[in-house]
């Protein structure tokens, strides 16, 4: 638990509108808590840090009877550009496999936070929606989208496996198994059009309407039945054959392996040097 988060209740208090978030923007008003990915001249990436408080903040969430839903939105004109190249898949490349694999189990730990935490979440997609953050918006309970949005599971394009995060387990009961593979073994964006007429969206806006738009369906979902809705949450994430917990993990080891491999290492190399990749295989 990092320093943030581990006063967030402190004592009998179970509200979150006092929390003061260091690696992202957070605000609680009339139920609905509002998280703000806020690098926006980077077009808001991750980083370890804040990983690892978003993780830490969703998890405690489950006792936070001041949020009834959730918005998940990015600062600027984009969602979020994935894991920061240069201050995460670098850094990666030095590490051995037993912290490869506290790194993915980390970044899985996310996405079974927003997962287990009761409150709906609904993302906010404009621009950029990539990698790490096509994740976040995968974990998202309903999303919200422009038709200039991009997502994109980049894994394929860094030389890593399409499951990351869950992704294997979870994309396919979004936009069905075909369409899921397509977006995991190729790394292509998805625009918002097509990424409506997939099921990737419930809906299409405006750019400019989309953070009220964002704010005005959570506080429908604040204002209904919230425990019921914690409830159908639970049920959509656990009916079916295999846990995403059980997915999560096989994919942590999965990718940890493949963080092994020399192609890890030419991609972000054609990237530091702003050239397209030459994958072999090894």
């Amino acid at each position: 638990m990092t320093d943030a988060t581990a006063g967030l209740f402190a004592g009998n208090r179970k509200t979150a509108a006092g929390y003061r978030a260091t690696h992202f923007l957070w605000r609680v008003d009339a139920g609905v808590a509002t998280v703000t990915l806020n690098r926006p001249e980077r077009k808001n990436p991750l980083t370890f840090e804040s990983y690892a408080e978003l993780r830490d903040l969703f998890g405690l969430l489950k006792h936070a009877e001041d949020v009834k839903a959730v918005v998940v939105e990015g600062a600027g004109d984009n969602f979020c550009s994935g894991g920061d190249v240069h201050e995460i898949i670098g850094p990666l490349l030095t590490l051995k496999a037993p912290e490869l694999l506290m790194f993915t189990r980390m970044t899985g730990d996310l996405v079974k936070a927003m997962r287990g935490c009761p409150q709906p979440i609904v993302a906010a997609l404009d621009g950029v929606c990539a990698g790490a953050g096509a994740i976040m918006a995968m974990a998202s309970d309903l999303r919200l989208g422009t038709a200039r949005s991009k997502t994109a599971f980049l894994f394929n394009r860094v030389g890593l496996a399409g499951c990351d995060m869950g992704a294997c387990a979870i994309l396919p009961r979004i936009v069905g198994h075909g369409r899921a593979s397509e977006l995991l073994y190729t790394g292509r964006s998805l625009g918002g059009e097509e990424g409506e007429r997939w099921g990737w969206l419930n809906r299409l806006v405006e750019p400019g309407a989309l953070r009220d738009e964002a704010q005005k369906m959570a506080r429908e979902l604040a204002s209904g039945p919230t425990f019921a809705n914690g409830i159908t949450k639970t049920m959509l994430h656990h009916e079916w054959a295999m846990t995403i917990e059980q997915a999560i993990e096989a994919e942590a080891q999965a990718q940890a392996i493949c963080m092994l491999t020399e192609d890890f290492g030419r991609a972000y190399e054609a990237f530091a040097n702003k050239r397209k990749p030459v994958f072999e295989g090894n």
